[in-house]
Order: C-alpha cells, then sequence, then structure tokens
C-alpha cells in the first residue's frame, strides 16, 4: 500500500507506522547519506572541513543550532538545506493546526477529535518543503507572534473561557511543529521574548498570558547571529545561549580560488550577457581580490564584516557595464575591459562599513583605493613585479635596461599621453593601446598564445598595474582614464586637453 493512500489513523496502525521525533529523523537521514557517500549540501563551498562537519555533528547529537558569523557567510542557506534531510512526507492530523502526529497528539483539538472518530480520524500527508519556518528577529517582535495569544473572537463565537486551550491562537513556533524553524538575527529579539524561549527549548512548556500550557513542541531550533562585539542592538542572553547545544562559527572563504567559486555559482549573469561578452579570468580575480582586500583594510570596520554578496553583485554589475557599453556601441561581440570596472563601484560602497579613518575618505574614495590595492595584488599575479628601487650591486642605469616596464615607462616621461573612455569602441580602445611604445612586446614576451583581444586586454592590465605601483599616473574623470607620466599628472587635469 502507497504511503500516500493511507487517509485514517486505523490504517496507519494497520501499516505499523513509526513515529520518531524530528531530530532523530534528520540523524537517521543523515546516517543514511553518510554510509552511502551521498551529498548532504550542496552549494556550500569552502566549509567541508569547518561548518558542514561542525553541522553535521551537531545533527548528530540531535542538537539545536546557533550560527555566530558575520554577514554573509550562508548561515541561513545552511539552515535550508537541513529541509533535505526531512523523510519525504509525514502524516499529520487533518485539520490540525499544529501539525500533530496522528500516533502522538498533543493538541486539545486532535484529542478530541481523536476521541470522537477513533480510528476513523483523517489524517493527510505534509511534504517536507511545508516543515520549515523562518522569522528575521526585529525589535517589533512579540511574544504573541512567536508562540501565541489568546483570541477573545473565538473565545467568544465558541462561548468558551479564556482559560480554555481552544481559544489560543497560535503563533509560528507552536505552527512549526515537527519541523525546522529558523530564527534570523537572534541578537535582534528582544531580551525579554528570548526569556520566553527557555521552555520552548528546555521543558516544552509555552505560557500565553499567564495560562501554562504543557504543549511538548517537536522542533529542531536553528538559530543565526553575528557576533555580539558588534551588534550593538543587543545580545544573545545568556540563559538562552546555554540552553541552545551547539554554537557553530562560521567565516569567510580562506582563499581566492573557493571565493571564485561561490562568485560564479551565485552571479546570476544571463546567457544572453555571456553570449555577447567574454570575460577574463584576470577580471573575476580582481573583483574577488577586492573583497579579500577590504577585509583587510584599515578603513573597513572589521568586526561588520564584508559579504560575499559584495563580489557576486560587483560581478553582476561588471558584466552588465560592459554589456550597456557594448549596446551603446553596437558591438555584438565584445569583452569585458579592465576600464568595465569603474561600473561595480556602487556594488561596493552599500557593502562595507567604515571605521572614522574610512568616513573622512568617504565610501566612493575607499572603493576606488580597494580596487586598485585589487588591481595592485592581482597584477603580480600575471606580471613582473615593477621596482622603484635599484637592486643591490647595481647602477641605476643598469636597473633601468633589465626593467621589463622601461620602454612604457619612458614612453610616458616623454610627455606621451593615452586617455581611455570606459564607453569606447574596442577598435579604438585597441588602437589607443597599441599607440604606447613597447606595451606590446612586453605583453607578447609574457602570454606568446594570446589572440588580439587577449593581447588588448593584457596590455591595458599592465597600464592599470604600472599605475596602481606608482610608475605612471593614472586619473579618472566622468568616464575618462588618463594614463601620463608621474610628473605630468601635477598639472591640473584640465589643462591638459
Amino acid at each position: 500500500m502507497n504511503q500516500k493512500d493511507i487517509k485514517t489513523l486505523g490504517e496507519l496502525k494497520k501499516a505499523k507506522y513509526q513515529s520518531i521525533s524530528i531530530k532523530e529523523e534528520i540523524r537517521n537521514n543523515l546516517l543514511y547519506k553518510i554510509k552511502n557517500n551521498q551529498e548532504r549540501f550542496t552549494g556550500i563551498l569552502g566549509y567541508e572541513h569547518t561548518v558542514l562537519r561542525d553541522t553535521e555533528t551537531a545533527i548528530l547529537s540531535r542538537h539545536n543550532i546557533l550560527f555566530l558569523g558575520l554577514r554573509g557567510q550562508a548561515k541561513t542557506k545552511i539552515a535550508r538545506q537541513m529541509v533535505d534531510l526531512l523523510d519525504e512526507y509525514v502524516p499529520v492530523i487533518k485539520g490540525s493546526e499544529i501539525n500533530d502526529d496522528p500516533l502522538n497528539p498533543i493538541s486539545k483539538f486532535a484529542l478530541n477529535l481523536i476521541e470522537k472518530e477513533g480510528d476513523n480520524t483523517p489524517i493527510e500527508w505534509l511534504h517536507r518543503s511545508e516543515r520549515y519556518g523562518e522569522k528575521l528577529a526585529t525589535p517589533d517582535v512579540s511574544v504573541a507572534d512567536l508562540i501565541g495569544d489568546i483570541d477573545p473572537i473565538k473565545a467568544a463565537n465558541l462561548k468558551l473561557s479564556f482559560s480554555d486551550e481552544q481559544v489560543i491562537h497560535y503563533g509560528i513556533i507552536p505552527r512549526c511543529n515537527r519541523s525546522i524553524f529558523v530564527i534570523n538575527e537572534l541578537p535582534d529579539l528582544q531580551a525579554r521574548i528570548q526569556v520566553a524561549l527557555f521552555n520552548i527549548l528546555q521543558e516544552g512548556d509555552i505560557q500565553i498570558r499567564g495560562f501554562k500550557l504543557r504543549m511538548p513542541l517537536d522542533i529542531l531550533f536553528v538559530f543565526t547571529a553575528n557576533p555580539e562585539d558588534y551588534t550593538n542592538r543587543g545580545s544573545i542572553v545568556t540563559p538562552l545561549k546555554d540552553r541552545i547545544e551547539s554554537q557553530i562559527l562560521t567565516h569567510y572563504p580562506k582563499d581566492l580560488e573557493t571565493a571564485l567559486r561561490i562568485t560564479e555559482q551565485e552571479a546570476r549573469i544571463l546567457p544572453d550577457q555571456l553570449k555577447q561578452l567574454k570575460i577574463a579570468d584576470i577580471l573575476k580575480r580582481i573583483v574577488e581580490q577586492l573583497a579579500f582586500e577590504a577585509r583587510s583594510s584599515e578603513y573597513v570596520d572589521k568586526k561588520s564584516g564584508v559579504s560575499a554578496r559584495l563580489s557576486i553583485s560587483a560581478l553582476e554589475n561588471l558584466i552588465s557595464s560592459a554589456e550597456r557599453r557594448a549596446i551603446l556601441n553596437k558591438e555584438k561581440d565584445s569583452q569585458v575591459w579592465i576600464s568595465d570596472l569603474s561600473g561595480i563601484i556602487p556594488a561596493i560602497t552599500g557593502k562595507i562599513e567604515l571605521v572614522y579613518e574610512g568616513e573622512q575618505e568617504g565610501p566612493y574614495q575607499v572603493a576606488l583605493h580597494l580596487l586598485e590595492k585589487a588591481i595592485r595584488t592581482q597584477f603580480l599575479r600575471y606580471f613582473p613585479t615593477p621596482s622603484k628601487r635599484t637592486p643591490t650591486g647595481k647602477t641605476s642605469q643598469e636597473a633601468k635596461e633589465q626593467n621589463p616596464y622601461k620602454k612604457i615607462i619612458q614612453w610616458f616621461d616623454q610627455g606621451n599621453i593615452i586617455d581611455i573612455f570606459v564607453e569606447m569602441k574596442d577598435t579604438e580602445r585597441i588602437e589607443n593601446l597599441y599607440k604606447v611604445d613597447g606595451l606590446y612586446g612586453l605583453v607578447k614576451k609574457q602570454y606568446p598564445q594570446a589572440n588580439e583581444k587577449e593581447n588588448a586586454l593584457l596590455m591595458e592590465f599592465v597600464l592599470h598595474g604600472l599605475s596602481a605601483h606608482s610608475l605612471i599616473s593614472k586619473k579618472t574623470i566622468e568616464g575618462q582614464i588618463r594614463f601620463n607620466d608621474l610628473i605630468g599628472s601635477m598639472m591640473n587635469f584640465s589643462d591638459d586637453e
């Protein structure tokens, strides 16, 4: 007999269905997946030997869980994926507001119905996707929202006393009986509301307006929070923290390769965009490096963190910026250029919390500073290290002769200027880049297999890299990037027109 064909309590008993708690259910399904080497969490990268290991340990221990970490560390994403560890369907008493287990009913509604109908009590099957509840903690959340309240209208209509359980309007937690329930940003919940969770976690009691009700709810609680030293709005009260058995610390990607995979996975890039534009690995790495630079920047509040969403939004903006330029120029086959990075600034400024020094600089200048640092760091991955110092044992003339960037720097020293416009056509951009003496030769020596457009991108990258290392000057004004020598850069930009 198909499980879902069972429609009554009697049929369920006849099928010898065994009820277990949600924590036992998730534990059993996790054990099965581990033993059979099946994937437990999908798309959670960089946590394989840290957070996911600790999460599985907590599940096997049948613990409630607190994920503690800075923003954008996949805390909620992990919690939502726990649903996949539930049984596909479980039986509930039909009409129950709190998903009563037919074999272990706890609400007065279910107990009365079984007393009246016996084995004919109707049941239905609840899919695992419906066994998940989530609440964002905000200061206005009340006990009534979470646990419930007395409904005077219901009491009047049913002609019942306020002390009767049937007049209760259940909150979100009782309605998530036999489910996973997540409270995000737990410290934002007022302390008196956190206190209301004590008995639910430990004894299974709920109290509504002084009316104590024994209700052993069957819930796996998952909480998420930022570290308390960052969250000025509140903290997790100590007794509640003590009742949450496992606290798991999350973290940002520890290496660039993992961060790249996360951004690639999460960024919403349309097929039409990828068809029109090619994006080189260089650009993706600069975008990712920018987040790493922000996390260590003296301008950015480290307690706040820099979300992975910065890199994701920046990559989306980068491609959209290039797409807009290509459409304006009616180019059906273009690529993302280094100058298109100017389009990612809006994705940075709203995602970094600045310390006092950063506020003095302003979010726009800090974003530009981080971008320059990212270019500087990644430039060394692709090209020789530029240096303004004379190596030990060599004269300045000898060092200059051996400098791979000698011709390029000399070209600018002679007073030459190159202008790159953000919305410039590809053909004009390439033509401009080839004017710089020694630029093509340097790139071709380093990357002999590169095609014309790849060469041009690398040539543009060299100019930005030399500027980031303060060997030539770069100034950006309203969509125009001007490269010239350092001496010339001291003159007013408008005087050079």
